[in-house]
């Protein structure tokens, strides 16, 4: 309570706007309705997907959610981003930070983000998707509705599925290929599934997949004693290192192993590093494009 009556004393014009949204549209979304301004000018997004979309829709934000191993921001959208201001990750965003921005429109994740709800939508009117896994397009359609630029959003998609059509084309018979996703962490290796970014995409594609990750879940969680059920005829592999080194040490271990070296994928020189960023943790529609192109040059179809 008592941060909420600082913010509305510092910030009566963010607060009118949310009372009293002018020339408003009603969205629907993970938690309610929300009365939004028919073209929001000043956009903070609190989730990295959230930005690529903004990003995709002609948007830059005002603020946004540190980029998980970016400074502040990915590599890949550090160019487009302009003057936003970074406001803390999307598990522990700044609420000053984002109320001095006096924000239009903030855009947020129920999975992140219903906790502090309350205050954010005492700021501005918060527009909150339900998950960070899977099909990106989902979300992606509702930030377009909330910014009033859902044209914009059916043409992005419409040039994502034709990127998708025309690599698929090009691909013919090696989308037989059962292909494997392995992410290393810091105490952890994951064996991912269906439901998650890259998987949607792979699926999108139209590659085959191993059968214990043909499964409509996120992904097994697991050690190396499972390095045996990481096979495929082939492997991608992405790591996540908070910055300690633990997450890398773990993978150069997991690729020494000689479990690791028996792998028939490994054997016929079938395994392919590729960023995290893209293949998982960015998460959005710049990312799902780089990740095309990633698949295009390692098959060679470029």
């Amino acid at each position: 309570m008592k941060l909420l009556r600082h913010l509305a004393a510092a910030l009566p014009l963010a607060a009118f706007l949310a009372a009293a949204p002018l020339q408003a549209r009603e969205v629907e979304h993970a938690l309610g309705t929300t009365e939004v301004p028919e073209a929001p000018q000043r956009v903070v997004v609190l989730t990295n997907e959230g930005t690529e979309a903004l990003l995709a829709l002609g948007v830059v934000p005002v603020g946004a959610a540190n980029s998980w191993n970016g400074d502040p921001w990915w590599d890949h959208i550090t160019d487009q981003m302009g003057e936003a201001t970074p406001v803390g990750t999307e598990s522990a965003v700044n609420l000053e930070l984002v109320a001095a921005l006096q924000p239009d429109l903030i855009l947020g994740n129920a999975q992140r983000h219903e906790e502090i709800y309350p205050q954010l939508s005492a700021i501005a009117p918060t527009v909150v998707s339900k998950e960070l896994r899977g099909d990106w397009q989902v979300n992606f359609n509702l930030y377009a509705e909330a910014l009033g630029r859902e044209e914009e959003g059916k043409a992005a998609i419409a040039d994502y599925e034709a990127r998708v059509q025309a690599l698929r084309d090009d691909l013919g018979e090696a989308l037989n290929e059962k292909v494997s996703v392995i992410r290393f962490l810091p105490g952890q290796i994951r064996i991912y599934q269906l439901d998650s970014f890259s998987g949607v995409l792979l699926q999108d594609i139209g590659f085959d997949r191993p059968e214990n990750q043909k499964v409509d879940a996120f992904a097994i969680r697991t050690g190396k004693e499972s390095i045996p059920d990481m096979d495929g005829d082939r492997i991608f592999h992405f790591t996540y290192d908070n910055g300690d080194g633990e997450g890398d040490a773990l993978a150069n271990e997991v690729l020494e192993d000689p479990l690791w070296q028996s792998l028939s994928a490994v054997q016929s020189g079938r395994v392919h590093a590729v960023s995290d960023a893209i293949w998982n943790t960015a998460g959005g529609i710049l990312a799902a494009r780089l990740m095309l192109e990633d698949i295009a040059r390692i098959y060679g179809v470029e």
